[in-house]
């Protein structure tokens, strides 16, 4: 038999008559869970090569008949690298990076951003949460009206996500995501001076910190699948999504430090030049996707390409997150109205939960790709993460109406909204599905 020459030439089907030999238009590796096979084409006639089996296959070569067992192959491209003996620079097999290999990667790069502006958000959020009793006070305002100044918020995000997703399909997650940091940076900037003009003025200023961060999450799902493959995206999600919830923790216990330095405003103008500053370092160094990046490279690229899904979805993450922003908005005052703390203790008790959530979730997010690489489907992975996201918190909140002291209370709200953070495993990864 004539040795075969590997050649570049991707098969699209094939089919193997028995008896005879099978026709092969060119080079494709199928594999399972435990096997591999590739096929190559002679000039001169057509045969098998580089052929690696782990499982229980059968095999027999031209002339007689083929099979494999009860395997059942698909076509895969996925992990692939250059192998290091093939006679093809195209043939390749690719792998799962390293630790390292994936820390220093390009794509991290563009999520550690993604979980910068994510801090912000919800540090630009949560100021008001601290603010809103000394402001109350100086301002003479009932409690209630109190409230609507923090649910003003709400009223810009009620639409912003389904308009931010929209936009995010027509321009890109980084060009909307760079618009929104500015937009709610100055709506934050700007919120002293609306303070001290009228309440009117105050009221839009929130309303439109509340539409410019609904864009937020729709532009974090269209960077990580543009960039992560899916045996990457629930790790990926749980480290933009610790940025999110540690922004509510130092936005907490930064607010009381920077109010007693600069005033009642302190923390809206120091979080809102901190937003202008992100915005320069987001569009200077990072791309929209992958193969637009200066900074990547060839294998890294090779890996992202050759992983990923090329259809998904933008998923509207707000209609699962009402309750986690009023808990969000409304914890400061709770320890404070409920058990007199003062308003520096009642930032550090609310600062906590959020800070385990951030924990919480990147292990949420390690158990769920491991999940997946094990051979769990997608699906039963998201309904383990969401039940355990949902079912969880629900049975921590009932057991915060027993407690007596918030040191208990606080302990009860950091296991409901740590137990929350699998949900991001969940409904948040769904645009993988």
């Amino acid at each position: 038999m004539n040795t075969p020459a590997a050649f570049d030439r991707p098969i699209r089907n094939f089919s193997i008559p028995t008896f005879q030999y099978p026709r092969i238009s060119g080079t494709q590796a199928f594999s399972t869970s435990k096997s591999t096979l590739r096929l190559v084409e002679s000039s001169s006639r057509k045969c098998f090569r580089n052929l690696s089996f782990r499982g229980c296959s059968i095999l027999e070569f031209p002339g007689g008949t083929f099979g494999i067992g009860a395997l059942r192959v698909r076509a895969s491209s996925s992990h692939a690298r250059p192998l290091s003996g093939g006679s093809s620079g195209d043939e390749c097999e690719f792998r799962e990076p390293s630790f390292m290999e994936f820390i220093t990667s390009e794509r991290v790069k563009v999520v550690a951003m993604l979980a910068l502006a994510l801090a912000l958000c919800n540090a630009d959020r949560v100021v008001m949460s601290v603010a809103i009793v000394p402001l109350s006070i100086s301002r003479g305002w009932r409690q209630s009206f109190g409230g609507v100044v923090q649910s003003s918020f709400l009223w810009g995000y009620l639409i912003s996500p389904i308009a931010g997703g929209t936009l995010v399909d027509f321009y890109g997650g980084k060009v909307v995501m760079a618009w929104g940091v500015a937009l709610w940076s100055l709506a934050t900037f700007l919120t002293p001076w609306a303070a001290e003009t009228s309440i009117w003025a105050l009221l839009c200023m929130r309303v439109m910190l509340g539409i410019a961060e609904g864009v937020a999450l729709p532009c974090m799902n269209n960077m990580i699948v543009r960039w992560f493959p899916k045996t990457e995206r629930s790790r990926a999600v749980a480290l933009a999504m610790a940025g999110f919830q540690l922004g509510s923790a130092i936005g907490l216990t930064l607010s009381p430090i920077l109010m007693s330095q600069g005033g009642i405003f302190g923390p809206f103008i120091i979080f809102g030049l901190s937003g202008f500053l992100w915005v320069l370092v987001w569009l200077a160094a990072t791309s929209s996707t992958p193969d637009r990046s200066p900074q990547i490279s060839k294998y890294e690229l090779e890996y992202i390409q050759n992983n990923r899904q090329k259809s998904f979805v933008v998923e509207n993450p707000s209609k699962t997150s009402k309750g986690f922003f009023v808990i969000l908005s409304w914890m400061p005052i709770y320890f404070k109205t409920i058990y007199h703390v003062d308003l520096r203790q009642a930032a550090w008790f609310s600062a906590v939960p959020w800070s385990m959530m951030a924990l919480m979730g990147y292990f949420a997010g390690v158990w769920s790709d491991m999940l997946i690489q094990n051979g769990t489907s997608v699906t039963l992975t998201r309904k383990i993460m969401q039940s355990i996201g949902f079912i969880g918190p629900g049975i921590a909140l009932v057991g915060l109406t027993l407690a007596k002291s918030p040191l208990t209370a606080s302990a009860w709200l950091t296991l409901a909204v740590g137990l929350k953070s699998f949900s991001h495993c969940g409904f948040l990864v769904n645009l993988q599905m």
